[in-house]
């Protein structure tokens, strides 16, 4: 699209630079979008908004608050952002924005205000310091979450075609991100942006992107099957939209992040709620629709791809490179909530639903490597995992990928917490 602008992308680079010229536009937005005279319009300074920008503003009619998802080249995607209704009328928990544009570069939700944490808020104070009876209530919360939503997945799971799967905008978070987006030529898009022709600094070693594609994995004494360059590969040919029809299609949020997820605790029990659904679909493909959930509430957590600099200071990591091997030592560990989380997971979500799959002869002989490889894509292609490239540091991004090669590669003649993940939802 010759001469398009992308005023988001505009606020959200304004961003960067300060908060007054972005809240200047973004106030402007929001007149011209919806006659809206905003006051005190506030940017939030999150860190789980990688992609995205929120925040709160005052009208004569009360409070609200904004968020936008802002993706590069979205003007040439396909698909269409923000489809709350799908999921409101399929059973999910949703908060419903009371506006909303889908128009590409101006793509913006705003709801009214809530008090309401996050859940991503509540678990990461549990991973700073663990309280046992707040965990408790926390993982009955997420429990009580995956059944809703694997109930939803077996009343709407059904055949899709290519043409459907391919229309779905979940693909933005994964196949997209791997080309060009107005050629569709590979490497392009966040892949060759990140990563291609840079250099990776990490404690003890220095590679070019030659050298790391390359280099085979070996973390904490285990071997990793893939390099880094084969992973990206494999999902560049694997995870093209018309192949995912595959395994069918199901309704789903697809970019559930617990900094998309209202956390309200009652007198009883906490609820979960959902918003923010910028990539919700009624035909999302099925081993798709639990991957940006798992890795990014769980797998990304405690603190390295969120918090690199906290993640530095208390974490230790070190890499030597020889003979194309490299070869990382890490006391990195997941947290009790997020064990707790993935134990969830794994038996609320993941196994029945491939065991639905399964039973409608849905499930692909290589369902392992489709999940493997969305899984890897979540971190690296979400931000730059590089040191000093952005927000990482050479001690959180060894972690950063040493974690990405565990979640894509199956490892050699050894066994670590990702492949008994896999073994433990496998179907019978």
């Amino acid at each position: 699209m010759t001469g398009f602008v992308s005023r988001t992308a505009a606020i959200r680079a304004a961003a960067t630079q300060g908060p007054d010229l972005a809240e200047s536009m973004l106030a402007q937005l929001l007149r011209d979008l919806f006659a809206i005279e905003a006051r005190n319009v506030a940017i939030n300074h999150d860190q789980y908004s990688l992609n995205s920008l929120n925040g709160f503003f005052a009208t004569d009619e009360g409070e609200f608050f904004f968020k936008f998802h802002q993706e590069e080249g979205e003007e040439a995607m396909s698909g269409e952002y923000y489809r709350a209704d799908i999921l409101a009328r399929a059973g999910l928990p949703v908060d419903q924005p009371i506006h909303m544009s889908v128009l590409p570069g101006e793509q913006i939700l705003v709801y009214r205000r809530r008090r309401d944490p996050r859940l991503s808020d509540v678990l990461r104070a549990l991973d700073l310091a663990d309280d046992p009876v707040k965990r408790a209530r926390a993982i009955a919360a997420e429990t009580a979450l995956s059944q809703t939503v694997l109930d939803v997945y077996r009343q709407s799971l059904a055949p899709i075609t290519p043409q459907q799967a391919r229309a779905e905008p979940i693909n933005r978070l994964f196949y997209e991100r791997l080309i060009d987006p107005g050629t569709g030529a590979y490497a392009g898009g966040r892949l060759a942006s990140f990563y291609v022709g840079q250099r990776f600094r990490f404690p003890g070693a220095e590679l070019t992107w030659e050298q790391f594609a390359s280099a085979r994995f070996v973390i904490n004494g285990i071997a990793y099957r893939d390099t880094v360059g084969q992973l990206f590969d494999r999902a560049h040919r694997r995870l093209q939209p018309a192949l995912m029809a595959d395994a069918g299609g199901v309704v789903a949020h697809g970019d559930a992040h617990n900094a998309n997820v209202w956390y309200t605790d009652g007198a009883d029990r906490a609820v979960l709620s959902f918003f923010d659904p910028a990539f919700a679909g009624a035909h999302v493909p099925t081993l798709l629709a639990e991957v940006k959930t798992t890795f990014h509430n769980i797998l990304a957590h405690p603190l390295w791809l969120y918090d690199p600099d906290e993640a530095e200071a208390r974490y230790q990591a070190s890499a030597r490179f020889e003979d194309g091997m490299l070869s990382v030592e890490t006391d990195w560990t997941p947290s009790a909530v997020r064990r707790d989380l993935l134990a969830v997971k794994a038996y609320e979500a993941w196994r029945p639903l491939l065991q639905l799959l399964k039973d409608r002869y849905l499930l692909p002989p290589d369902w392992r490597d489709v999940v493997r490889l969305a899984l890897f894509l979540c971190p690296t292609l979400v931000m730059n995992l590089r040191a000093d490239a952005g927000r990482h540091n050479p001690t959180s991004s060894l972690i950063a990928f040493a974690n990405a090669v565990r979640a894509g590669s199956e490892p050699i003649n050894a066994s670590d917490d990702l492949s008994a993940f896999i073994d433990g939802i496998t179907p019978g």
